[in-house]
Formats: C-alpha cells, structure tokens, sequence
C-alpha cells in the first residue's frame, strides 16, 4: 500500500495486514468526524533558536521526524493522522505560533492526541496557547512536564527558544489557569544563575541531570507519581538537548552530560501511565547537524514509545 500523505514513505512487508503495518501505511490526513486519534503537527521553525543565539537549522525538524516515523511498526490500530506543518514566514515567530495554537485547539476539540514536531523549543509557547484555546472558561489544574537541560525561563524583549515556559506562565496567571512547571535534566553547566533564581521565584519543580542516575530513578518516578496525583492535565514537552550528545547529536545546543534514554523512557512511561497527558511534542531536531538521522530516530523512537503508552492508559 502507498503512503497516503505526501512525506510518508517506507518499507511494505507482506502479506499486508494490521500486523504487519507501518505508520506510513495508516497514517492519513484529519477530516471533520473522524475517530480520534494520534495527530502530527508540525512547526518548522527556528526563528526562536536565532533569536535566543543558538545554531539554526531546527526548521527541518518536522520532515527529518516524519521521514524516521514513517517505517516503524504500528503497535496498536490507533488512527493516525498528519495534520500538517506550520512554517514560518518572514520571520513572525509570534504570527506562526498563533496559527499552530489554534490548529493545536482544533485537534484538541476534535478528542485527538495532538503530537507536535519541533522545530525549536519556541513550540513549547505555540503548544501551551492551544492547549489554552481549547481549555477556554475551564480552570483544570495544568502541569507541563519539560525533559529539558535548560529551564527556558529567559527575560527577553521578544519570545524565542529560550522564553517559553515563561512566557506560559505569565499567561496561565494573567487568565486564572492554575500551572505547575517541572523540569528533568536541568544541568549546572547549562544555566545561569539568573535562571535559577527565576525558577525559585515561580516554584518550578526541577531535578538536575546528575540527579536522574539509574539508582535515583525509582525514587524519582514516585516523588513524580505523587505530584501528578493532584493535576488534571498534562502537556509533555522533550527537548532532545536533554539527551547525551551521542545519542543525541543533532540538536540546537548539544548536551556535555545529559540524560540516557535508560532514565528517559521510563519517567516518559510513568507520565504516561497517569492518563492525563492531553498534548506532547518534540522539540531542537536540528537535521544539518545530525550524522546518520541518530538524533531524529531517537526522537521517532519517543514519539512512537510515548503515544503508544498515553493510548493504552486512556483506553484503561
């Protein structure tokens, strides 16, 4: 069977069958009244990235990821979909993340599972204002849940990769939106001072790199458990930065220490397990940088793991 969405491509194993799909082979575009499902947005953007200094190049994130997603197996028969990507024109970061949070909002009404393709961490600000659209009047209690090595808590004039959750939760207290920001895999060497203190002044819950050993990770997973028992919804943010640069070398800012996928997939499985998380995305695939697609197989890699455990504990 041929791909039915333009970027999907991949291996057929025969005979073609539901065990032996592909997501290239069920993937298909949303329509108004379909079942919901897992639906890809993508964001190809690193306006942010200029902005905040570091190396472009995370605007061809949503094809990289698209093309690593499109061969590995389906797990389950969850509708797949692909929404598109938003690009952005003339350098309107601001324009382009309004448009990706009212498609985001859209997808959210729909009852889908909306899965952003990154693009620079400026997603993150996009993916909030949707989950925001969509929530409207409804006050639930929020937490983002941020696998990152830098907070993203930066002062700045204008909004980039380095601004987002800042910017979230100015928003979420300027409208009555309850929101709880926790971070995993903040490292030493990768934040000032200043953003320490700002993390301390708005209570962001984080846990550093060097603190997210193997040993450390049950303890961890309970403290997490115990905090997501008290929040409603849940938007899952990866920047892959937080990854060890050999695992993880086609990113944005590359990471010294990092923390393996050993610790990840768990902590992304025990977020999961929790029924709540409405929205996720992927955030600095930087494709020029990334030898032999390491980097976007890793990311394909999560997106595959995690959606398919966020479906099975909503169908609990």
């Amino acid at each position: 069977m041929s791909a039915a969405v333009s970027g999907w491509n991949g291996r057929v194993d025969l005979p073609e069958g539901p065990a032996t799909r592909r997501w290239h082979q069920w993937v298909r575009e949303p329509e108004a009244g379909a079942a919901p499902g897992v639906a890809m947005l993508g964001f190809a953007s690193d306006e942010g990235v200029r902005r905040n200094g570091g190396r472009v190049g995370a605007a061809e994130g949503p094809a990289a990821l698209r093309a690593m997603l499109s061969n590995l197996p389906l797990l389950d028969d969850t509708p797949l979909y692909d929404a598109g990507t938003i690009d952005l024109i003339d350098g309107d970061l601001e324009g382009a993340q309004r448009h990706y949070a009212e498609k985001l909002a859209a997808l959210l009404d729909a009852g889908h599972l909306p899965v952003g393709l990154g693009g620079g961490h400026e997603i993150a600000f996009a993916t909030y204002q949707g989950l925001a659209l969509h929530l409207g009047e409804r006050r639930p209690r929020v937490a983002i849940i941020n696998i990152d090595a830098h907070f993203d808590l930066r002062r700045q004039d204008r909004g980039s990769s380095g601004t987002p959750f800042l910017q979230a939760i100015e928003h979420a207290a300027a409208h009555g939106l309850p929101l709880d920001y926790c971070v995993y895999g903040i490292s030493l060497s990768a934040n000032t001072r200043a953003l320490f203190d700002t993390a301390a002044e708005l209570g962001v819950h984080y846990v550093r790199d060097d603190e997210l050993g193997l040993l450390d990770l049950p303890a961890r997973i309970a403290a997490l458990q115990a905090k997501l028992a008290h929040v409603d919804v849940i938007y899952q943010t990866i920047c892959l930065d937080a990854l060890p640069h050999a695992t993880a070398p086609g990113v944005s800012a590359p990471s010294a220490r990092g923390v393996p996928l050993e610790v990840v997939e768990p902590l992304l499985d025990a977020i999961a397990a929790t029924g709540k998380v409405k929205v996720m995305d992927v955030a600095e695939l930087s494709p020029p940088f990334d030898r032999d697609h390491v980097t976007a197989r890793v990311a394909a890699r999560l997106i595959h793991r995690a959606t398919h455990a966020i479906g099975r504990a909503a169908r609990a």
